[in-house]
């Protein structure tokens, strides 16, 4: 369960917010800011982004939004809504609220059923998941139906496979990557002719020590129900500018964003990574599972992540190192009933689809989400002297954002300055940056002073052997005094 913030450091940040942000701004927003340590403890923080505003559809021409389902952006910021409730898409500009296509017909072939996925290619045509119809469904930029795609043919996908596309991609040359519901099998790779290419990027079952000891002693139908588990399907997945494809998985803990190579080999996480909240409620002794429904990357390689289970966004840089949290469950503006989908237009404006409250909601960085930026786009690149400055500016507005000490001590560490970095290292609470500045110290150290400390060696030495030869010289002179006293004692006794 999520610790609780006691009043008092809620208050110390509200102080701190109205010296960084107008008081109106931080008005709108419900919640509180927060962020985990170093040490996975969690403590408020500046927001990082606010509420701005809504669009439910009811002051665009093409009317009402009915259960958003997906989002789109295109690199002109123009933004394409997965309308589901209304079987369509809504292709519409945010700013000034004109909508400038809509695609599903009334009849026809081109009419949609609960559609849940689109993706723009870069000839512009629309591509649609069009999960009612057990189809995808390709339009013209104009909004006319060009062509489907039904149940690819092949041998490798079995006979009871439930094609039933819900979120996909398109790579440059064409083809077609697809998430189908309730398939652990992997994503779909489909040609563009229509033919199936293989299952990509699939996810295995955790590993769980629990499962291997009943293995061992489980009877033959246990085990054959502990073979039937199956892996996490995909939720979303979304492709960046590098044509990388991120990936979002459900029912499990660890690695549920992962970055899939031509290959499918996930290359953003090296080890077992946390994404989301690290403290589920707990229901009836159940703990609950955060439910990461989508995944946007920015141009810079923000990768902002979605819980549906607490309403609230996650964003990361490129190495999967935690900036932000913001967002969460309710009425208020800035907090949904069902987030479905988010993406981000190239200003940093954030877009959520809530299916329950059918709207979208936009949010804009604050200047202090603008300088942790700035400073972290320099340091992944490796730029740590120059991410020094922005990162002190950060810290200037939050003293306790630890990722600024972590980097500001790296930035030391290259510079062979190794007790400024143990300084940043500590406040960072940076354990092994710590303990490696350390190590580089005392090698510095011993090396600066080594003559002083070679004499200093030699000296206590000399007064070692000195102090032992005393104490020789002791010895033998207390043994030779008792041997005598011995020896006089034995005369004494032996004249009687």
């Amino acid at each position: 369960m999520k610790p609780n913030r006691s009043f008092t450091r809620i208050l110390l940040l509200v102080c701190a917010l109205a010296l960084v942000l107008p008081a109106a701004a931080y008005a709108k927003s419900p919640y509180t800011g927060y962020i985990y340590n170093s040490q996975d403890a969690d403590k408020p923080a500046l927001n990082g982004y606010l509420y701005a505003d809504s669009f439910d559809g009811y002051d665009l021409t093409s009317g009402s939004f009915k259960s958003p389902e997906d989002l789109f952006v295109t690199p002109d910021d123009t933004l394409y809504v997965v309308d589901s409730g209304n079987n369509r898409v809504v292709h519409m500009d945010p700013d000034t609220g004109a909508v400038i296509t809509i695609y599903g017909d009334k009849e026809g072939k081109g009419a949609l059923n609960g559609p849940k996925g689109v993706f723009i290619a870069k000839d512009n045509s629309v591509y649609v998941a069009d999960t009612g119809n057990k189809r995808i469904v390709v339009y013209k930029s104009d909004g006319s139906f060009d062509r489907e795609y039904g149940l690819p043919q092949s041998e490798l996908i079995g006979s009871d496979f439930n094609y039933s596309p819900a979120k996909l991609v398109v790579d440059k040359r064409g083809y077609m990557f697809v998430s189908s519901e309730g398939s652990s099998l992997g994503l779909m790779q489909i040609r563009p002719d229509g033919t199936f290419a293989g299952f990509y990027g699939a996810n295995h079952v955790p590993f769980s020590m629990t499962r291997v000891i009943v293995k061992l002693i489980a009877s033959k139908e246990q085990r054959d129900q502990l073979a039937s588990t199956r892996p996490p399907e995909f939720s979303n997945l979304f492709q960046d500018n590098e044509g990388f494809i991120y990936t979002t998985s459900l029912g499990i803990r660890f690695d549920q964003v992962k970055r899939l190579s031509a290959v499918g080999v996930d290359t953003l996480n090296s080890g077992a990574h946390r994404y989301g909240d690290y403290y589920m409620k707990s229901i009836n002794g159940e703990i609950e599972h955060d439910t990461i429904v989508d995944v946007s990357v920015s141009k810079d390689g923000f990768i902002t992540a979605l819980d549906q289970t607490n309403g609230e966004l996650f964003q990361y840089d490129k190495l999967g190192k935690l900036l932000f949290i913001f967002g969460g469950r309710g009425n208020q503006n800035g907090l949904f009933k069902t987030a479905t989908s988010v993406a981000e237009t190239s200003d940093g404006a954030i877009y959520v689809a809530d299916r329950e409250r059918s709207r979208i909601d936009r949010f804009y960085p604050t200047p202090f989400a603008d300088k942790v930026h700035q400073a972290s786009i320099l340091y992944v690149d490796g730029k740590y002297n120059e991410a020094m400055k922005p990162w002190q500016e950060v810290l200037q507005m939050d003293s306790t954002y630890d990722m600024a000490y972590t980097a500001i001590g790296k930035a030391y560490y290259r510079q062979h300055k190794y007790k400024e970095a143990m300084k940043y290292f500590k406040l960072g609470l940076n354990r092994g940056g710590y303990s490696d500045a350390m190590f580089e110290y005392r090698k510095v150290y011993i090396k600066a002073h080594f003559g002083t400390i070679m004499t200093i060696v030699i000296i206590c030495f000399i007064l070692l052997q000195v102090l032992l030869r005393f104490l020789r010289k002791r010895k033998i002179a207390r043994k030779k005094q008792e041997f005598l006293g011995t020896m006089k004692g034995g005369g004494v006794s032996g004249s009687h």
